[in-house]
């Protein structure tokens, strides 16, 4: 479970262009360049690139609206310029630029978003019973938002998997609200995570701004559900920067978000916490750490320029017609 250097490095990279990439689609947005929406994670990468970068290829993940899945899909393997021409409504776009924000590819074990939130749970149940079924070893990593375990989907899922001891990881990406209400206002406990023990299985609690205990945590769930050991439960406390979506005030409850506290978060931001742990135990060079944010950042700016020149979707018939009548 220990992790080499280049294994640190490439926990840091991903770190990195996951950031890039969500800046280019917060600044895409802001010119007019998608047509629909952008939820920001900036705050919350180390959850998704913790949890799936060291993920099998032919295993599974299901994702959240935040970010539009961008920490668990780049890290996947997943082109960054697939994602932002969906969101531009491109041909070249997962969906054919129909989906407007989802990314869906099956080669790499990405079978997309729910239409609703929470509706993962009980899609990820489906799947562990398909992986199960497969004996191939696969696992489902679902990874849903504090505020979607108050629903009924989660529970369902939850008994069912637990009993026929199915190959998931649950991953609760808690950044305390849920949408604009903090969590202290609707989740009557301290962790979310305490959920687990009701449905006999695994429940931790772990620091989601630190990607080496997202890893870890998530690694050994992993394990356990493949050795045929069943589902765990795991809470990353983290938090996001910035609005709930772009574009609308940046509400607490019925004021705005202090941004006072928004200030004390971002001094764990995790993409400068893991830099700086890997400056101190010499695994990278500040010079190392430059190359890394210009390579990001030009690797974002060409997949962003590429997007841009790509053919707009299909007729929505013609996508229809293939979506039905495709082998």
């Amino acid at each position: 479970m220990k992790l080499k250097k280049e294994q640190k490095v490439k926990l840091y990279i991903n770190l990195v262009r996951v950031r890039k990439l969500d800046e280019v689609m917060v600044k895409a947005l802001f010119a007019g360049k998608i047509p629909s929406f952008f939820h920001s994670q900036q705050g919350q990468e180390a959850v998704g690139v913790g949890a799936c970068t060291f993920l099998r290829k032919d295993d599974y993940v299901y994702y959240s609206h935040r970010g539009h899945g961008i920490s668990k899909t780049l890290p996947k393997g997943v082109s960054p310029r697939v994602i932002i021409a969906e969101h531009y409504g491109k041909s070249t776009g997962s969906c054919g630029g129909m989906s407007g924000f989802h990314t869906a590819d099956m080669e790499l074990g990405i079978p997309g978003i729910s239409g609703t939130l929470g509706g993962g749970f009980v899609l990820s149940a489906g799947m562990g019973i398909a992986a199960m079924m497969k004996g191939k070893g696969q696992v489902v990593v679902c990874i849903e938002g504090d505020g979607t375990y108050c629903r009924g989907t989660f529970h369902e899922a939850a008994i069912m998997t637990a009993n026929w001891k199915l190959p998931i990881v649950w991953v609760i990406e808690n950044n305390q609200y849920m949408t604009f209400t903090p969590i202290c206002e609707y989740y009557p406990m301290e962790n979310i995570a305490d959920l687990a023990f009701g449905y006999g299985m695994p429940g931790i609690v772990v620091d989601g701004q630190d990607v080496i205990a997202v890893y870890e945590a998530v690694q050994t769930a992993v394990e356990r559900a493949r050795d045929g050991e069943g589902p765990s439960l795991i809470e990353c406390k983290t938090y996001r920067f910035r609005s709930h979506a772009e574009g609308i005030p940046d509400i607490k409850g019925t004021e705005l978000r202090p941004q006072e506290e928004i200030e004390i978060w971002k001094k764990r931001d995790p993409v400068n916490l893991f830099r700086e742990r890997l400056l101190k135990e010499g695994a990278l060079k500040q010079a190392d750490a430059d190359q890394i944010d210009r390579e990001a950042t030009e690797e974002m700016e060409e997949a962003e320029r590429l997007a841009t020149a790509d053919p707009m979707a299909a007729d929505p018939e013609t996508f229809l017609k293939r979506a039905l009548y495709s082998n």
